[in-house]
């Protein structure tokens, strides 16, 4: 039995390799050939850094990559502030169809991505005339944004104490102290987390922006896609790598976050 339980463990742990394999040799792939010197980007001819320093004379790639964090930062403050706010209602609100609301909320998290920028554009034109461009992209990106914070306050707040709240209230405070002193401080790396999380999604999403953007206000996504029509090359890669890089070390962060959101609750 007890060899059975062995040949079976590392049955799974050579299967958990090939997944991961699997999942990240192309982009390991793709980061070792952005520092190829061959112009071409599936020949290696030695280790250069000229790509890099290529993208940083490119003006067309330094504006998409200023409308990207523009867009992102504004989706993220947005989706923060809506997500945790969505959150807090739903914990604290006792009615019918509270259920049916709550799915509503996580809805843009599994809906193609083709179907929401459908109707987001038909939306923009047709109903809300708002200007094709970063504020058509910001609030778009805000919808699936406040989704994803709304997930991720709602699990701090399932092992959240309310009697902290009724305390203070209890010793004078308003509930708008409350919520400052109290409950913010208590919930703030999940918002940080769900924030940071909104932030990266933004930031690399490219089916919604290609939908809902207007003339000159490309996102860096889009002008890596209008790149690629024209061949890939080591500077692509070299782009692709840093938005890897960036999207990972959020992520990253995101994820420490809510292990301090987690930890934080267990003490509580």
């Amino acid at each position: 039995m007890a060899l059975d339980a062995r040949a079976a463990s590392r049955w799974l742990r050579l299967a958990s390799w090939l997944a991961f394999g699997f999942l990240y040799l192309p982009v390991a792939v793709l980061v070792i050939f952005s520092f190829s010197a061959s112009r071409y980007s599936m020949v290696w001819s030695g280790f250069t850094l000229q790509w890099y320093a290529a993208l940083a004379d490119n003006a067309r790639v330094l504006s998409a990559l200023m409308n990207s964090l523009i867009v992102a930062g504004g989706a993220m403050l947005i989706s923060a502030v809506l997500g945790t706010a969505a959150a807090l209602g739903l914990r604290r609100a006792r009615f019918s169809g509270r259920g049916v609301l709550a799915a509503l909320f996580y809805a843009p998290v599994v809906i193609p991505e083709i179907v929401l920028a459908i109707g987001l554009l038909m939306f923009f034109v047709l109903v809300m005339p708002v200007p094709l461009g970063l504020p058509s992209i910001t609030l778009a990106h805000s919808v699936f944004g406040v989704a994803y914070v709304t997930i991720v306050v709602s699990a701090r707040l399932e092992g959240f104490d309310a009697q902290l709240e009724e305390a203070a209230a209890d010793l004078g405070a308003t509930p708008w102290r409350v919520f400052l002193r109290v409950t913010l401080p208590l919930i703030w790396p999940g918002v940080l987390g769900g924030a940071l999380l909104a932030f990266t999604l933004s930031f690399d999403d490219f089916v919604i922006s290609y939908f809902v953007t207007g003339p000159g206000t490309a996102t860096l996504p889009l002008v890596i896609y209008s790149m690629v029509k024209r061949g890939v090359t080591p500077e692509i890669n070299a782009l692709a790598t840093l938005i890897l890089l960036v999207s990972f070390a959020i992520l990253a962060l995101s994820i420490w976050l809510q292990g301090r959101n987690i930890t934080a609750g267990e003490k509580v």
